[in-house]
C-alpha cells in the first residue's frame, strides 16, 4: 500500500481525530514528530518572537538535557530553583518581575513537564493557578509530555488528557517512551499558535518525508485503551520497585509517584548493584547516601525488578 509523503497521509489523519477526540479539542491541530527535543525546539521557535523567552525550572528538560537546543533557536531560557521539580505562580511572577523593560529578553511562555524531570506530578489545581497567572501577565502555557502518559496513568494524578487541552496553549504526547518506536504528537489548542507550524516544522528538520510511519503509531496507541494500559504497566513495576526500597528500609529523593523513582542509596549498595543493573546517579552524595534514578517502563518484566530487590535484600543481609 502507498501513502503520500510528509504526514498528509490517512494513517495521521486518523491518528490525529483520535487524539482530538481524546482531548476533548475538536478544533485542535495535530502535528507528528520523531523526538521530544525537536518537538520543543520547533514549537518554541514557532511560537516566540525573536525577543522572547522561555520560563522553566533550573531542572526543566529545555534548561539542562537538551543540548542548548532552544538557545539555538535564539531564545533565551530563564530558569528559576524550584523544591520539586514544578512551577508555580509565585516562581513564574518573580521571573516576570526580573524582566523589567526592553534591554532585556520578555518571557512569553511557561515551560512545564508532567511527569518532571524528577518524577513529580501536577495537578488540576497547579495547572489552574498556572493558566491563570499565564492570563494574567500574556503568558503562554506549553507542556512538555515526553512522560505524559506515565503521569496520567498515576493514580496520585488528577489530570486528563481533555484538561491538558483546556489550560495549556499547546502540549505534546510522548510516544517514544510510551511504547511507540519513536514519535511524539503535538495537539496546538491555541489558534493564534496554528498558522504556520508546518512551515517552521520543515525549516527546522522535523518533517518526516515517511510520515505515515509516526501515524500509524500514533492511530494503533489510541485505539482502545492501549495508550494508558502500557504506562499503567510501567507505574505497576516501578510502584514494585519503590515499595521494595522501602520495605529495605531505603528512602528517596523525591515521592515516588510515577515510573521514574528517585531511592537514597548507599554508596556501597550503589557499587554492588552497578555490577549488574543499570541506573543513573542524580546530584551529589548526601553524606553516605546518593540519590539514583531508576526508570521502569511498557516493557519492564517483574522478573526484573524482583531480581534487582533481591540483589538489594542479600547486599543488607550481608551489611547488616
Amino acid at each position: 500500500m502507498q501513502n503520500p509523503g510528509y504526514g498528509t497521509d490517512g494513517h495521521c489523519a486518523a491518528a490525529a481525530e483520535k487524539i482530538r477526540a481524546v482531548c476533548g479539542c475538536p478544533g485542535a491541530d495535530v502535528h507528528f514528530l520523531v523526538g521530544g527535543t525537536p518537538v520543543n525546539l520547533i514549537s518554541l521557535a514557532a511560537f516566540l518572537r525573536p525577543h522572547q523567552a522561555a520560563i522553566a525550572a533550573t531542572t526543566g528538560h529545555i534548561a539542562v538535557h537538551e543540548t542548548g537546543s532552544i538557545e539555538a533557536t535564539g531564545h533565551k531560557v530563564c530558569t528559576i530553583d524550584t523544591p520539586d521539580g514544578k512551577l508555580t505562580p509565585a516562581l513564574v511572577r518573580a521571573v516576570v518581575a526580573e524582566h523589567t523593560d526592553e534591554h532585556m529578553v520578555q518571557p512569553r511562555l511557561v515551560f512545564i513537564a508532567d511527569s518532571t524531570e524528577i518524577g513529580t506530578l501536577y495537578q488540576k489545581a497547579e495547572l489552574q493557578a498556572l493558566r491563570a497567572v499565564c492570563d494574567e501577565l500574556g503568558l503562554l502555557l506549553y507542556v512538555d509530555g515526553a512522560r505524559l502518559a506515565s503521569a496520567l496513568a498515576s493514580e496520585h494524578s488528577d489530570l486528563s488528557l481533555a484538561d491538558l487541552a483546556h489550560y495549556a496553549d499547546a502540549f505534546y504526547i510522548g510516544g517514544t517512551k510510551n511504547g511507540a518506536l519513536m514519535g511524539e504528537a503535538l495537539v496546538i489548542c491555541n489558534d493564534a499558535l496554528k498558522a504556520d507550524y508546518r512551515y517552521i516544522m520543515k525549516q527546522r528538520g522535523g518533517m518526516l518525508a515517511k510520515g505515515w510511519l509516526l501515524g500509524l503509531q500514533f492511530e494503533t496507541l489510541f485505539t482502545g485503551d492501549l495508550y494508558f494500559s502500557l504506562a499503567r504497566h510501567a507505574n505497576a513495576m516501578a510502584t514494585r520497585l519503590a515499595q521494595g526500597f522501602a520495605d529495605a528500609g531505603l528512602g528517596f529523593f523525591m515521592p515516588p509517584v510515577s515510573n521514574q523513582i528517585f531511592p537514597l542509596l548507599p554508596l556501597p549498595l550503589i557499587k554492588e548493584l552497578r555490577r549488574t543493573f543499570e541506573f543513573q546517579l542524580w546530584g551529589a552524595p548526601q553524606g553516605e547516601l546518593q540519590a539514583t534514578r531508576f526508570v521502569c517502563s511498557w516493557a519492564t518484566p517483574p522478573q526484573y525488578v524482583d531480581a534487582l530487590l533481591a540483589a538489594v535484600s542479600l547486599w543488607a543481609s550481608k551489611a547488616g
